[in-house]
């Protein structure tokens, strides 16, 4: 149905102007940013969970449960949501490389177009930058990850960067970036648009709920993910990763029960969902309730217990795929959901269609304007787009200080998963999510698959080309050994799998040799045969 980026934009502003509020003046956007919220770490998901304002929020705009990180990793995945680029295009590979110079933020456009930006939260890109950006007319923000409480853990008093200015923590983070936030809306120029971007800390580890969420959940019984047993179609480093900093036998190489580490995670959740239903309802108050599309969005997942492991960075599913809430009144229906896989790339063109402002065509990402059904229209902003993605890319690069998850391509449909490691010596892994949503059993020796395996392997290497088409891989400073250590009476190293073990002179020990396809077999008996006396 569309021919080119240029066209989706015309419809992507047809649709803001037809079916939004009744009102000449553009919509007014508040962003929502949660650190670490898996997809499932929602009330009306997870029946554990208390969380009747993004309950509230899902009822009354739409839920695409199929959200999804290209990065599983706070930067870049920051860095994509601003640039709507994928990491090998925008350059933010880690937790400490800062935003390349003279690379554009999707809110300077919508500053040009007349908006009032705000941002105000943990920017994270640049270690420990906190500095204001030239996109936003008010800024708030701590270097690095910021701490919960006004106190850091070496015992000295926290600071924030207001607009430029040392000002020092006072309160519970969570808290004290809601009243900033409420603080810019309250005294915003009135006459203008405003696009607000609360990024929070929480709940980033080490989870630190507020005073009064310190006891919630004291009886709840906590579900935890489970690891099968390995067997040798299981990835070694992930056998090994669960003897470490992000394993579930060591994790952050403390004896912290995986259980309270969850509830204490389920706690510090609490603030935030006090934190949107604060500022909801200052726009009910406000009037300004039906005039602004409110997003809420996790920047990546996390996985506890899930294949032995915790924290995020691979790319089975708790930890690649991300809450995603959109609220728009008057233009879609509420309570809706929306299957199409959309990602942190999207959300650029997506808030920019949404502001009635061009989309840029260097963008990886696309607008998902059209995929919920609107409210006037009574159907979808457009028809089913035949040319949506059927597929995304996932990239995470190795990191010194974290040494345990190796350098990780993967390519996800909605049938199909297949994952692949670059720099170590370790099996590839394919998964029918349909069959196996767990991500348990590894299809990749599955004959039947062949097909399969080799289409997405060719799929994912062209998703992954820069804008030249080429390959790189690019890596960071090394400041000390990283997170190394094991647990001394826990698991071992892992065994190469027993699928790789061979006698001498095996008939398929040239297999390395071909590419994998249907007539391989022969052809390896083909050459043993020509070769067998070497």
């Amino acid at each position: 149905m569309f021919t080119s980026e240029t066209s989706r934009w015309i419809v992507c502003w047809t649709f803001v102007l037809t079916v939004g509020p009744a009102t000449a003046a553009p919509l007014n956007i508040l962003f929502v940013l949660t650190d670490d919220q898996r997809y499932d770490e929602l009330g009306f998901m997870n029946p554990v969970l208390e969380t009747p304002n993004m309950d509230a929020l899902a009822e009354q705009g739409v839920h695409f449960r199929n959200a999804f990180v290209t990065t599983s990793l706070c930067s870049p995945s920051r860095a994509s949501i601003l640039t709507g680029m994928m990491m090998h295009n925008h350059g933010v590979i880690d937790n400490n490389r800062p935003l390349p110079e003279g690379l554009e933020l999707f809110p300077a456009r919508l500053q040009a177009a007349g908006y009032q930006t705000a941002f105000v939260g943990k920017w994270h890109m640049g270690g420990e930058i906190s500095a204001p950006r030239n996109e936003f007319d008010y800024w708030v923000s701590f270097p690095g990850q910021g701490t919960y409480y006004p106190t850091n853990a070496f015992g000295r008093a926290t600071m924030l960067n207001v607009n430029g200015q040392d000002v020092p923590q006072r309160g519970y983070i969570t808290d004290e970036l809601t009243d900033y936030a409420l603080e810019f809306l309250q005294n915003r120029e009135p006459d203008r648009p405003f696009f607000v971007y609360l990024s929070h800390k929480a709940v980033h580890a080490t989870f630190e709920p507020a005073e009064r969420h310190r006891t919630q959940y004291t009886d709840a019984e906590i579900r935890l993910g489970t690891a099968p047993a390995p067997g040798s179609d299981t990835p070694m480093w992930v056998i090994n990763q669960r003897n470490s900093w992000h394993g579930d036998e060591f994790p952050y190489h403390s004896e912290l029960p995986l259980a309270e580490f969850k509830r204490q995670y389920h706690r510090t959740l609490s603030a935030v969902d006090d934190s949107l239903g604060r500022l909801l309802a200052w726009l009910d108050t406000a009037g300004l309730a039906d005039d602004t599309v409110v997003v809420l969005m996790g920047d990546n997942g996390f996985l506890f217990g899930e294949h032995g492991l915790i924290d995020k960075r691979n790319a089975y599913e708790e930890s690649m795929r991300v809450p995603l809430l959109l609220r728009a009144p008057g233009a879609y229906h509420g309570g809706q959901v929306v299957d199409e896989m959309v990602a942190n790339i999207d959300i650029a063109p997506t808030l920019l269609a949404l502001a009635g402002v061009e989309i840029p065509e260097h963008y990886d990402g696309r607008s998902f304007v059209h995929l919920p059904e609107t409210t006037e229209a009574g159907g979808r902003a457009s028809e089913d787009d035949p040319d949506w993605r059927d597929a995304l890319a996932y990239e995470y690069y190795w990191e010194y200080n974290y040494p345990q998850t190796p350098t990780t391509f993967a390519l996800r449909t909605d049938r199909f998963k297949y994952i692949q490691y670059h720099g170590v010596w370790d099996t590839e892994e394919l998964y029918d999510l349909e069959a196996d949503p767990a991500e348990t059993n590894n299809l990749i020796e599955d004959p039947t698959l062949l097909e399969v395996k080799v289409e997405m392997r060719n799929r994912l290497y062209t998703a992954l080309a820069d804008r030249q088409g080429g390959h790189t891989i690019p890596y960071a400073r090394k400041a000390n050994q990283g997170a190394v250590f094991r647990h001394a009476g826990r698991s071992k190293a892992a065994e190469f799998p027993d699928k790789w073990l061979r006698a001498g002179k095996a008939p398929d020990r040239w297999e390395h040799v071909l590419p994998d396809g249907p007539d391989k077999a022969v052809q390896l008996k083909m050459i043993d045969e020509v070769l067998k006396d070497r």
